[in-house]
């Protein structure tokens, strides 16, 4: 299994996903599962995966060699908008599909992946979808300004609690690496290492790929002192007040 998540932010768009793959517990492996594909100055487009590996893998493939959308072979570098490309995407998942389901069905393999793809086109806006193996898809909004594909339950706590469209792309990186924390936690088929896509609105480019490892400083200081800093938070709240002992006044002292 895999976690990632996607914020869609005022400024941008933060994009976070572990490398864990295992088919049993004696079989991890550790492959990214997310692809960037840019022309610097058009169009800027980020994809994360979740799911069976050939699956997701293949997906991506057909994205780069063309889909025939609306009568019309299209790829990553020729779709016109966000909105075309989340069709894309869409499209190349029941390809796959179509392609690979009766084999897999045959072996007893469930079809299994699902997306988020974010970015940007030259003339439109910042955008994140979530794109389900059958390849209908839903977008992130001002009101819910996040997705997630994988073990997305342990890690959503953080965000509900303090995410907001608003909120600065420094802290979104912040806030993603925090939920990542959670499910690292509490899922052994999450784990390190971890990549991190940034993106900033109108740059129409992405940075590199930001790979964090275990023992990436940053990270190591990020986690320990929102641990610490809780722990402080949970020692100050007050306790419930039908728990607290009232005081005796025969027992008092005069």
């Amino acid at each position: 299994m895999t976690y990632c998540v996607g914020l869609y932010l005022e400024d941008g768009l933060v994009m976070l996903a572990d490398t864990r793959t295992n088919a049993g517990v004696d079989n991890v492996s550790t492959f990214s599962k997310v692809y960037t594909s840019t022309v610097p100055g058009e169009r800027a487009l980020c994809l994360m995966s979740a799911g069976n590996l050939g699956i997701t893998q293949a997906v991506w493939n057909r994205l780069q060699e063309g889909v025939m959308l609306e009568g019309t072979r299209q790829s990553l570098l020729t779709v016109p908008s966000m909105f075309r490309t989340a069709q894309l995407l869409g499209e190349a998942v029941r390809a796959v599909y179509a392609a690979d389901g009766p084999a897999l069905r045959a072996q007893g393999i469930s079809f299994a992946a699902s997306f988020l793809l974010g970015g940007q086109i030259a003339g439109g806006p910042v955008r994140l979808f979530l794109v389900y193996s059958a390849g209908n898809f839903i977008e992130a909004t001002t009101d819910t300004p996040y997705l997630q594909v994988g073990e997305h339950k342990y890690g959503k706590p953080t965000l509900l609690r303090i995410l907001t469209h608003r909120t600065r792309l420094e802290d979104g990186a912040k806030l993603s690496l925090l939920s990542m924390d959670d499910t690292l936690g509490a899922n052994l088929s999450v784990g390190m290492p971890l990549d991190m896509v940034v993106y900033r609105k109108d740059s129409l480019a992405f940075p590199p790929i930001r790979r964090i490892e275990e023992n990436d400083p940053y990270f190591h200081d990020l986690r320990d002192a929102w641990t610490s800093h809780i722990r402080d938070l949970f020692r100050d709240l007050p306790a419930p007040d039908w728990l607290v002992q009232p005081v005796d006044p025969a027992q008092t002292p005069a």
